[in-house]
């Protein structure tokens, strides 16, 4: 990896065209090295990964009205959209919207957090709609998925959104659009222009993510797919995108981010050398924010130590300063703390989540955030007895580059009534890579089977399956193997959410 300076230049500077960074990618994104086998494997983990949660969602409100837009926009060739049948097809940028909806609704799928955070399985939908659209082989698709999480990856390890309020699917439209580039074999600067266009029109706040957190969740890192799709079919014909996006004087760090003065440092592999970033994330056991996984495995193991939750005075969760101030006591959140508060707002309390999993000893992606669940008298006292605190060894542990240093989780001191202290810690979830249970494929297919329990047939399940295990030997034209169809009875009411303009 080498680290490749990044900043302000003045117009005046005319800074050449291979020094910016969207053209770095863009020669990242043409690189002709070869995927190594674990790479490719754990892409084919992440899209049965993304299919299971799909599943999960598929009759959900937001899955459903994005599914309906798609099935409003046919074409051919086109693309799939999870639910449907394969010989149903809609735009690809429609595909990639409905399916990355889908993919993202239950707040269930991989992640990568480091100076910023990221679900770099958002690369996903757009990459393989694209790809299907225009009748790309498996190989092809593994190519373009590599680059996706390269890109995304690595600018969320050199340069922090957050702190700006700038949402963290800025990082998505760029590492999309590099990635379909890759699929298709486009030119370098075909890519670089579809850069700069996917950066230009995916920048947008965090309130997505903050106060009463609502269905656009969801909906936010499928629009920078959709935008991405959308800026390299412009590029392909020719038009360009605002240069240098990322060091203009008028441009995106300059304004957005830490001004002109500040210099990023983003980790990029040379040429020749393997894009490996996927084998750097992690996914998720349960339906929450990534900085709960840990916290969640650790309330099952205190519970029994507990018993009756009715005996706790308090319970205080020191943690890194992302886990305080995005999920914790620390954003001032009122929501956070009101049972009457969505399911998206409550996916963002770590003091919800803690204290459903305590008393649970679970955590189930329905009935953990069901309204009458949130609405327990026992659970809403415990819940507002819960309270996050910074530690500054969690938050260095938070940004470690060590693997074997770097945590998301905490220490979580309870007090119980008659002054008893129990206290516990967890760095990783057991799910991560280095924790007590790491996912591999049997998991990623345990997952895939249990979350499609009673909405994908069996049979169907495993033609699916079979499909991922052929990845990259898929041949061209064969990538709309990897779908699902779903009785439609079980899709929803299509009715009720097809009453917009389309």
């Amino acid at each position: 990896m080498k680290m490749h300076p990044v900043r302000t230049h003045p117009s005046a500077d005319r800074l050449p065209r291979e020094e910016q960074l969207a053209w770095r990618f863009a020669a990242l994104a043409v690189d002709p090295v070869d995927v190594e086998p674990a790479v490719a494997e754990m892409i084919g983990n992440r899209i049965i990964d993304n299919a299971a949660v799909a599943a999960a969602s598929i009759a959900r409100h937001p899955a459903v009205s994005a599914r309906a837009q798609a099935v409003a926009h046919p074409t051919a060739p086109g693309a799939t959209v999870f639910g449907l049948a394969a010989a149903r097809r809609s735009s690809p940028e429609w595909a990639a919207w409905a399916n990355g909806v889908a993919v993202r609704e239950l707040d269930y799928h991989d992640t990568f957090l480091a100076a910023e955070y990221s679900h770099p399985g958002d690369n996903i939908p757009p990459i393989l709609a694209v790809a299907q659209h225009r009748g790309r082989s498996g190989l092809d698709l593994v190519r373009g998925v590599a680059t996706g999480y390269e890109i995304q990856v690595d600018l969320v390890k050199g340069m922090c959104l957050h702190e700006h309020k700038i949402d963290h699917v800025a990082h998505l439209g760029p590492s999309a659009a590099a990635g379909i580039g890759t699929a298709l074999g486009l030119d370098p600067e075909v890519i670089f222009q579809a850069i700069g266009q996917a950066l230009h029109t995916t920048t947008a706040t965090r309130q997505s993510r903050k106060g009463e957190i609502s269905s656009w969740k969801a909906y936010a890192p499928a629009f920078a797919g959709k935008m991405a799709v959308e800026a390299v079919d412009r590029a392909m014909r020719g038009e360009t995108s605002p240069t240098p996006i990322y060091e203009g004087e008028d441009g995106f760090i300059a304004w957005l981010l830490s001004g002109p003065e500040h210099v990023y440092q983003i980790p990029l592999p040379g040429p020749g050398e393997a894009k490996r970033a996927i084998l750097d994330t992690y996914t998720k056991e349960h339906s929450a924010e990534y900085q709960s996984q840990a916290l969640i495995d650790l309330a099952r193991r205190m519970g029994p130590l507990v018993g009756d939750t009715a005996r706790v005075r308090s319970i205080v969760i020191h943690t890194s300063h992302h886990t305080h101030y995005v999920i914790g006591t620390g954003a001032n959140d009122p929501q956070k703390m009101d049972p009457t508060a969505s399911r998206e707002t409550l996916d963002h309390s770590i003091m919800y989540i803690f204290a459903v999993a305590l008393q649970d000893g679970a955590w189930h992606h329905e009935r953990s955030y069901a309204p009458e669940r949130a609405a327990r008298p026992d659970t809403v006292a415990l819940w507002h007895k819960v309270s996050t605190a910074e530690d500054p060894e969690w938050t260095r542990r938070y940004h470690a580059v060590d693997p074997a240093e770097k945590a998301f989780g905490g220490r979580v001191v309870i007090t119980l009534d008659d002054g008893t202290v129990l206290e516990d810690q967890l760095a990783v979830a057991d799910a991560h890579p280095l924790g007590a249970r790491p996912f591999a494929r049997p998991q990623y297919i345990e997952k895939f089977r249990t979350l499609a329990t009673d909405v994908i047939d069996d049979v169907e399940q495993d033609r699916f399956l079979a499909a991922v295990a052929e990845l990259p030997d898929l041949p061209a034209g064969e990538l709309h193997r990897l779908t699902f169809t779903v009785d439609p009875a079980r899709l929803g009411d299509l009715a009720a959410t097809s009453r917009g303009i389309f």
